[in-house]
């Protein structure tokens, strides 16, 4: 089970980070001089993040949970807890920005071609969008970190020992 558990977990991770690079390429390449074009890689954008980016993200909150669960020294483990705290980060971010933005950005863009969108607004919603890619990128990364390297996270006692003194 736990080995299930670790394959599924590194299989939605491959899956999550292929899915924010798509995203990441589908923004920069997108063509500016073409409406028509423009929404229709939106479309794709919101494809990606809905049939791949949240599934894996899914698969990766829920097996590294169950993995906890399964696995009682990872509940002893404080990379462990940080590695949950920063999923959580991570699910929250992916909701919000990548795909609350995602979805409006391709409404505005279907509504600009149609010639009743607002410019300004689907601007903010790139520069939101851009940053919210990086920073869960970012977070993404740090969980990688953390499970390769697997600190400790805490003083050691020494150090304690004579703070207390």
């Amino acid at each position: 089970m736990k080995r299930f558990l670790k394959l599924m977990h590194e299989i939605g991770g491959i899956g999550m980070t292929g899915a924010l690079a798509a995203h990441l390429i589908l923004v920069i390449t997108a063509p500016q001089t073409s409406l028509e074009e423009y929404a229709a890689v939106r479309q794709s954008i919101l494809a990606v993040s809905k049939w791949l980016l949240l599934p894996s993200l899914l698969i990766v909150l829920a097996s590294g949970l169950f993995a906890m669960a399964v696995h009682y020294p990872f509940c002893q483990a404080r990379w462990v807890w940080a590695k949950a705290l920063t999923g959580i980060g991570l699910f929250e971010g992916t909701l919000v920005t990548v795909q609350g933005t995602s979805r409006r950005a391709a409404e505005l863009s279907a509504l600009a071609v149609d010639g009743r969108g607002d410019a300004a607004l689907l601007s903010e919603l790139l520069r939101t969008e851009w940053i919210g890619l990086w920073t869960i990128l970012t977070l993404a990364l740090l969980n990688v970190v953390l499970a390769v390297l697997r600190p400790r996270l805490e003083w050691p006692k020494k150090r304690l020992a004579a703070e207390r003194e």
